[in-house]
């Protein structure tokens, strides 16, 4: 596997044994002092210490990290931060951690709520954008691909929502993705982070902007889902399906600058509330919304059918493909198998419907079409 460097939508250092070059990354970004930011998971293993080995002198830790990070999370690391007088975060691990490492560099020289910054309009604008920090992120799971993106989503503890945060300069400034570091992810975390970019790209391919760029981008993206996914499901070791997952997963939160939909509207109540995993809980919704969004991207998905070879080049046939694949995962086909509790449907459809991802769904949705996709898929009527 050749180590390469790429340059889109930033710098990227792809290869094995790259966390070796932490240190002129940090150099090259006139990191000084920087803080590591990663979860408690991360912490237990010895991917840090492969990091602090591998700059000039040893970094202070911030780890109050949750699977589904809150603005509390961030807003304690911003006080680490600032305190130990910092100029720069590595964030490793999952997209937790990366948001979070991401969140705090954001947020360490503004002076107003980390709320007023969601994705909504120009909110961006009100940041102060010469009081923003370098991020070199280090993904340790292929999923979220939020090293490559321009945001974090944060849980806001006071009402359960998940918020999605932006500003052009929370994208970081290099990438390190290192497949060694991919090697310890057990299976049940590969197939739920794997379906991930899964998620990200086939919902990018559908949504009905226009952007060119992102379309490849997302098309290429789930022919390496395909081909490497379960590689790496049912063998860690597996360096080369280690290395394209990883890009796989790059390649996903690049493409969902085109867009997401209902995948995600879906998601994002059920992890703020229940603290389901993300990427599994995108892989439970995924055939009901394509189901629901059929009239309008049949056409789209006979197309990536007939990309992926697959046997039966049809809306239907990309459909099994999907339910075969979660089958090979051991991902379960129905939301009761994940909170088991439908006290919430109607509460969590008014949050779909307010959900950024929301306007990007090919097909105009409203409350009742969310709850209706929540019945039919706790119920696990396709």
């Amino acid at each position: 596997m050749d180590n390469m460097n790429w340059n889109y939508p930033t710098p990227i250092w792809f290869g094995l044994n790259r966390v070796n070059e932490i240190q002129k990354a940090c150099e090259n970004l006139n990191i000084n002092n920087p803080l590591i930011v990663t979860d408690p998971g991360i912490l237990k293993t010895n991917i840090i210490s492969k990091v602090n080995n591998s700059i000039a002198k040893e970094a202070s830790i911030y780890s109050d990290v949750q699977g589904n990070p809150t603005g509390s999370n961030v807003m304690h690391g911003v006080e680490v931060f600032n305190n130990g007088k910092h100029d720069g975060v590595i964030a490793v691990g999952g997209g937790s951690g990366m948001d979070v490492g991401k969140g705090i560099a954001f947020m360490a020289g503004q002076t107003r709520s980390i709320w007023d910054f969601e994705d909504i309009g120009d909110y961006w604008m009100r940041a102060n954008s010469d009081k923003i920090y370098p991020v070199i992120a280090i993904p340790t799971t292929a999923g979220t691909g939020s090293e490559t993106g321009r945001a974090g989503v944060f849980t806001k503890e006071d009402t359960h929502e998940k918020k999605i945060i932006f500003h052009p300069k929370m994208l970081p400034a290099i990438v390190i993705l290192d497949p060694d570091l991919t090697i310890d992810l057990p299976p049940s975390l590969t197939a739920f982070t794997g379906m991930d970019v899964l998620a990200h790209c086939l919902e990018a391919y559908s949504s009905p902007f226009f952007h060119p760029l992102s379309q490849g981008i997302a098309l290429e993206g789930i022919a390496i889902v395909k081909k490497y996914l379960v590689r790496a499901y049912k063998d860690g070791n597996d360096i080369e399906a280690r290395g394209n997952m990883l890009v796989g997963s790059s390649m996903g939160s690049t493409a969902f600058q085109k867009g997401l939909g209902a995948i995600h509207s879906l998601s994002h109540p059920v992890g703020a509330i229940y603290n389901s995993h993300h990427g599994l809980t995108n892989a439970v919704f995924m055939p009901y919304v394509l189901k629901k969004n059929r009239e309008v991207i049949e056409d789209k998905i006979i197309g990536v059918a007939k990309y992926l070879d697959l046997e039966f080049a049809t809306f239907d046939g990309f459909v099994n493909w999907i339910l075969n694949l979660r089958k090979e995962l051991n991902i379960p086909h129905t939301l009761k198998e994940l909170i088991n509790d439908k006290s919430k449907l109607v509460k969590m459809s008014k949050m779909a419907l307010q959900d950024p991802s929301t306007g990007g769904n090919p097909v105009k949705l409203d409350e009742s079409d969310f709850l209706a996709l929540y019945q039919d898929s706790y119920e696990g009527n396709l």
